[in-house]
Order: C-alpha cells, then structure tokens, then sequence
C-alpha cells in the first residue's frame, strides 16, 4: 500500500482530517480576532494620507506577527498552552499566568472547525470535492465569526473565496463552470436588488455590500441551483433569530443583525445536504 492508498482509506482520512480541522480552527481563531484590526489600522492609515499626514509606523501586527498572548496581562502563549481544545481544559479556561478567563468560543470554534472538516472527509472521501469542501468550511466558520463581532465581511476571504470556487469547478468538482458562473452573478445581483428595494422604500440600507459578495460566492461553489434554498434557509433562521432577540434580549428594531452568519449556514446545508433536499422537495411536489 502506497503513503496515498493508506491516508486515502476513510478511517486514516477522517482522522486526519479532524486533526488538521483542530489546528485550523486554532488559526482562525487568529483571523477572527485578528483580521477586523488589521482592516481598521488600514483604514486609519489610508485617512491619514487623505489628510495629508504622516504618522509614525505601528509595530507590526498582522497574522503572524506579533505571538499570540493573554489580553490582560500580555503572556506569550507557549506551545503547550495552544493545543487545540486541549491546552483550554487543562488550564481550565484561564491563563497560565495570570488566571484571567479565556472566552469560550476559542474551544468553541477550533472544536466545530475539528468536526466539520472530519465530517467534509468521511462525506465527500478523499479527492478534490472533500478539500474543496474543507477550504468552503473554513471560510464559511471564520466570515460568520467575524460578522458576529464587527458586523464586517472582508473582501479579503470573500474574493479569493469566489474565484477559488469558480477553479475548483473547472474541473465540475461540485458542479458544471456554467452553473457556477451563473450562480456568482446571480447570487450578488439577488441580494444587491433586495439592497436598492429596501433602501428606495424605507431610505435605510437593510444589509451591506459584503453579503453580496458572500452569496456570490456560495453561488460560484454550489451553483445557481442552490441559491434559491441558501436564501430560503438563512431567511427563515434570521428571521426566527431576530424576533428572538427582539423578545428575550430586548433589542430594538434598529439594532442591525449580521445577516452573514445565517448565509454562512445556509450555505454549508446546502453543500452538505443540498442536492438530498432538493430532489426530496421536487420528489414532493412529482
């Protein structure tokens, strides 16, 4: 059996695939907190030189740079202390330091990122579909993260995520590069129409220009035919959420909801379960 043959078989692949989930959700826990800071400074900068000021270099901060360290007290995390999921329970959720909390969504988020992408391996097997799968998972995890905490979905993951799904289709790995070129112009032309509808008849913007972009590129993966149940789907669960809300946390009508969340999750139903609820739904209707 060739190195190939055997992390192909399901049991070695699942495993694998759980284990490289666990280390990237730990990075994106980095992107999450990271990259919204990162857009800011950018942004600051780029204002700056409007003005026509030249402010002083900021240290370095990027994805890498500097090591990563408690927010209150400024530990270097150690590489014992950054093991996926582990490291929290053995520290019990606080620093090795100075025994401040550390937020549970890390776990949270490396454990989901671990699971989800073990499920892409035993869903999709070993080939281009499950990596494939695996690449739209993560960025699906670290967009709705990101717009849950800054109500911002950066050019910089939906972009690269559209033109990625239109080359892993060139190869009609989830469907025909037809499908999928229609889906990426049809899925920012719908939520753009729904955009300028709202805003003519209430003079508010009811969402932002990066959901456009998210579902154009959920449409550039999954094709035309999925958007229809990626809107229906995240409609509904936003929906549902923002009376919720309304009712138990007592947030008021003009409270913005991140809509890309719910786009993000509708968009991994439809990769995962897509094709089985459609022909089921049609099957009905037969």
């Amino acid at each position: 059996m060739t190195f190939i043959e055997y992390i192909a078989s399901p049991p070695v692949f699942i495993t694998v695939g759980a284990a490289l989930g666990l280390a990237i959700g730990s990075f994106l826990n980095v992107v999450i907190h990271r990259l919204p800071k990162m857009m800011e400074r950018e942004w600051q900068a780029q204002c700056a030189e409007l003005r026509g000021e030249t402010p002083p270099a900021p240290p370095r901060y990027d994805l890498m740079t500097p090591r990563s360290g408690c927010p209150s007290c400024g530990h270097r995390i150690a590489a014992l202390e950054n093991i996926p999921v582990a490291s929290y329970l053995w520290l019990r959720g606080r620093c090795a330091a100075c025994r401040a909390p550390i937020g549970v969504r890390y776990p949270i988020v490396e454990a989901l990122t671990g699971l989800a992408t073990a499920y892409c391996a035993w869903r999709f097997g070993f080939g281009y579909a499950a990596f494939g799968a695996m690449l739209f998972t993560w960025c699906m995890i670290a967009l709705a993260a990101i717009d849950i905490d800054t109500q911002l979905l950066p050019d910089s993951i939906t972009l690269p995520m559209l033109w990625a799904g239109l080359l892993f289709n060139l190869r009609g790995t989830f469907v025909d590069l037809q499908s999928a070129v229609i889906g990426t112009v049809a899925g920012y032309l719908v939520l753009w129409a729904v955009y300028w509808a709202f805003r003519f008849a209430t003079g508010k913007e009811g969402m932002g220009f990066g959901d456009f972009k998210l579902l154009a590129a959920i449409g550039a993966w999954l094709g035309w035919k999925m958007l229809p149940l990626v809107i229906l789907a995240s409609s509904f669960v936003g929906a549902v959420a923002g009376i919720g809300l309304m009712i138990l946390a007592r947030r008021g009508r003009d409270v913005p909801i991140p809509f890309g969340p719910y786009l993000a999750g509708a968009g991994l139903i439809a990769l995962f379960w897509g094709k089985d609820i459609v022909d089921h739904y049609l099957a009905q209707l037969l």
